[in-house]
């Protein structure tokens, strides 16, 4: 799995006109899903996201989490994100997930998001054409990918 997380002071997901999704403060999260990702990467990919101390305390560090100051989590599948650019100039997506693994594996992402951080999040629609709103803070952008464990 590999993940883009935005700390965010709002962000939204808009489908056919109407947004599906939306929160405050908190943290967007891209998501993209290959075919060798499981259970073992959604669990630490998921603690990672919530424990990630990327909000400022009182004293203006980054020393809090999501967790700590009750933000919102908002979570979209992008498949781009395992794009190949290797060769040429068009993307190749070989590696991407079909929606047959893919779908399965993002609900039960976003089962353990809620779990984790103990209250329903947001999300787009798997496939969907999603029009993505954020008003990045910081700008705080972070990457992760369950495969590197960095």
């Amino acid at each position: 799995m590999r993940a883009v997380i935005q700390r965010v002071t709002q962000a939204s997901v808009t489908i056919e006109g109407e947004i599906r999704s939306a929160i405050d403060s908190g943290l967007l999260v891209l998501l993209g899903i290959e075919d060798t990702d499981g259970p073992e990467d959604i669990a630490w990919l998921s603690g990672k996201i919530v424990n990630l101390r990327i909000f400022n305390d009182e004293a203006g560090v980054m020393n809090k989490s999501v967790l700590d100051t009750g933000g919102g989590i908002l979570l979209v599948s992008q498949f781009t994100l395992h794009a190949s650019t290797k060769k040429g100039n068009r993307p190749s997506y070989i590696r991407a997930s079909k929606p047959d693994t893919a779908i399965p594996l993002y609900e039960q992402m976003k089962t353990q998001l809620e779990k984790d951080l103990g209250k329903p999040i947001g999300t787009g629609e798997f496939g969907a054409d999603m029009k993505v709103a954020l008003l990045n803070d910081g700008p705080v952008t972070i990457i992760i990918d369950t495969k590197n464990r960095e």
